[in-house]
């Protein structure tokens, strides 16, 4: 079948690409100022993320070479490094999720029980981080309340930062899945699929609710901003995805910055908050941020090809997900690159299976795939880059988890699931 050999054809160009390439902008907003028909580099290097902040990358960090980092002498396992906090993590969020109702905390906890969540990745990101940014602080945290009491213990206040990623996380999916009509997540059937869309709904509800009651035992105005702006963006970025004009649903600028707001804000602002948290400076807490940013635009660009070229046991959600429910991603936007024809089975949209036929043809002829990987590579060294460029500290557990956040960037980009 059509489908089955393009994805075969696909899969091949997967290997190859373990030398990270870089770019040296590092501005707050996507300024994409080429057509969908400029060339990959155009598009790379128009890619910028601005804020008015001072460059935090030089020339010499033009192209990055994962091998010469001194943060890279030997191969390690960055979820090892944590382990046992993630299982003391986990236990946690299975408390936080008990309801009075309980069909609601069975809905809550469904993904926390069933243990589909994966390696969870986005608390060892923010667990790592708060051991690499162990640097000495310019000024002490304020005091935590937990049960009652005072707390200044700044790990059990990260720790707590990684439990709120996690929950808005899984309300986000839970809700996704309900807008994408979905029936499996992680191999398993979806919530929604199970217990149905209204209680898929309000279970999602239920946890961006525990959430907030987590974040503001905090006691940090500005860390309840920060990921307060993360609901908010992800709303944001689902509302433009379900709104796109024919224009910018073959638009890479705006495609990017969806891809920002629905992927990459949780995680970037998640890791600038562990670092306020510890009362650090606000060049290290940019460095978080870009860390994050770059990390989790790196792993959505890697999702969007393995959506055309993994399986669907493998994956969250079955492949060729997105293009049957219209929605455009990297690798089709590079395609049309190639051949502008494919634009207007774009603009005619998806639900004639034929154009979806036409539209994997097109992309098997093109470096649709190649240059969506390109520009994760990109992602993942200016992540990279940005744990270089953090304080020199000879502390061996802060080097190592340096070292682990370096890693992880190379883990994301040769993942197949």
């Amino acid at each position: 079948m059509l489908f089955s050999r393009i994805s075969r054809n696909l899969r091949g160009a997967f290997n190859g690409y373990r030398r990270f390439l870089s770019i040296g902008e590092n501005n707050r907003r996507f300024l994409f100022s080429h057509s969908p028909a400029d060339s990959t580099e155009q598009v790379m290097r128009s890619l910028v993320f601005s804020k008015g902040m001072p460059a935090l990358y030089s020339s010499r960090y033009h192209i990055h070479h994962h091998t010469s980092s001194s943060l890279v002498e030997d191969e390690l396992d960055p979820f090892s490094l944590v382990a046992d906090e993630l299982s003391f993590i986990g236990n946690k969020l299975r408390e936080m999720v008990v309801a009075k109702v309980p069909k609601l905390a069975s809905a809550a906890e469904y993904f926390f029980k069933m243990g589909v969540e994966g390696k969870r990745f986005r608390p060892t990101v923010l667990l790592l981080m708060s051991t690499a940014l162990n640097l000495p602080i310019p000024k002490a945290p304020p005091p935590m309340e937990l049960g009652g009491t005072t707390t200044t213990d700044l790990r059990s206040r990260q720790q707590r930062i990684a439990e709120i990623t996690e929950m808005i996380h899984v309300a986000s999916l839970l809700h996704d899945d309900v807008l994408d009509d979905a029936d499996t997540r992680r191999g398993i059937g979806s919530l929604n699929f199970v217990m149905g869309n209204k209680l898929a709904v309000l279970a999602g509800d239920f946890l961006l609710s525990r959430a907030c009651v987590a974040l503001a035992s905090l006691k940090n105005t500005e860390v309840v901003s920060l990921l307060a702006e993360v609901v908010e963006h992800l709303v944001t970025g689902e509302i433009m995805q379900m709104t796109t004009t024919s224009d910018q649903r073959c638009s890479m600028e705006y495609y990017m910055e969806k891809t920002y707001y629905k992927t990459a804000s949780l995680i970037s602002n998640s890791c600038k908050a562990i670092a306020i948290l510890a009362g650090q400076t606000a060049e290290v807490a940019v460095l978080a941020f870009e860390y994050g940013k770059n990390l989790g635009l790196a792993f959505q660009l890697i999702d969007d090809v393995l959506d055309f070229t993994g399986t669907s046991a493998s994956l969250g959600k079955g492949s060729l997900s997105d293009i049957q429910h219209g929605i455009v991603t990297a690798p089709i936007l590079f395609a049309m690159e190639e051949f502008p024809q494919l634009r207007a089975i774009v603009e005619e949209g998806f639900e004639n299976p034929e154009n979806v036929n036409i539209a994997l043809d097109y992309l098997g002829k093109s470096r649709g795939i190649q240059k969506t990987k390109e520009l994760a590579m990109k992602h993942a060294s200016l992540a990279a880059e940005a744990i270089d460029s953090l304080p020199e500290n000879d502390n061996e557990e802060v080097r190592k988890s340096r070292k682990a956040l370096v890693e992880l960037t190379q883990i994301v980009i040769t993942r197949t699931k």
